[in-house]
């Protein structure tokens, strides 16, 4: 696949992401699936067809609403995020835990600000922040999953560590895992002047969590800010202050 694609690299500012914004709700939507203005042009990039980043304010969140047929990640950056489903799994997503829910069949969950439980306020608290990622699994009509793990501590080297995936070569990691053999999520926590080199891949999906850092041949990218490189990895990704960042690595393209 890589000698069939065209070498480029797309940034994406924050600020051009669509938006939804509720009282309770602040979310901005890399692609266009299952927003209130589909855009044929921005769908997915590779497998990756969802990149929420949501705030949620305390004592609010999603009601329980149900998903199918795939694979979605979670992330949170600040706060506490409560996960309830109807496969009887229920825990609390905080920074440094990585989750993953296998939708398969059908499964029936809600998620909301746990801050105020925490602090023991319902006002005056931060928001839960969070990135919410989805991809497609291999198969569809799998049987409904869940996974949780801690990765706090591999996040201080400083370096990038898997997150969650599906392929052969992270089968002897600690990553979760996630039902699409040709995907994986990296992130990294990165003091001012470190750097970390992007995995060689057909289609990678950098996202700036926090901070701002440099992409090797691109230039800075700001908090909020995303890079779609297609048949162009191993570009150095330079932090310009303390900063945070989520790479997908992926090695096939969704048909949707």
């Amino acid at each position: 696949m890589p000698g069939l694609l065209t070498p480029t690299v797309e940034i994406r500012r924050s600020d051009e992401r669509q938006a939804t914004r509720l009282p309770w709700l602040d979310s901005r939507h890399s692609f266009s699936l299952g927003t209130a203005h589909p855009d044929p042009a921005n769908t997915h990039h590779g497998l990756l067809l969802v990149h929420n980043e949501d705030l949620v304010q305390p004592g609010t969140g999603f009601e329980t609403h149900p998903h199918q047929d795939m694979e979605i990640v979670t992330w949170v950056l600040q706060g506490s995020l409560v996960h309830q489903d109807s496969t009887g799994h229920a825990g609390v997503i905080y920074p440094g835990l990585a989750q993953r829910m296998s939708a398969g069949t059908g499964i029936l969950h809600s998620e909301k600000n746990d801050t105020h439980r925490a602090t023991g306020a319902t006002t005056a608290t931060p928001p839960v922040h969070f990135v919410q990622m989805w991809v497609l699994p291999d198969e569809a009509g799998v049987t409904p999953g869940y996974e949780q793990l801690e990765i706090g501590d591999e996040l201080l080297r400083g370096s990038l560590v898997t997150v969650a995936s599906g392929m052969d070569a992270h089968r002897d990691t600690t990553a979760i895992r996630i039902r699409n053999r040709f995907a994986a999520l990296h992130a990294a926590r990165l003091d001012t002047g470190r750097h970390v080199v992007l995995p060689d891949a057909p289609f990678l999906h950098l996202f700036v969590a926090r901070g701002t850092v440099d992409l090797e041949g691109a230039g800075v990218l700001a908090e909020g800010d995303a890079a779609r490189l297609t048949a162009t990895g191993g570009r150095q990704v330079t932090a310009l202050g303390p900063a945070e960042i989520l790479v997908w690595q992926m090695h096939a393209a969704a048909r949707i």
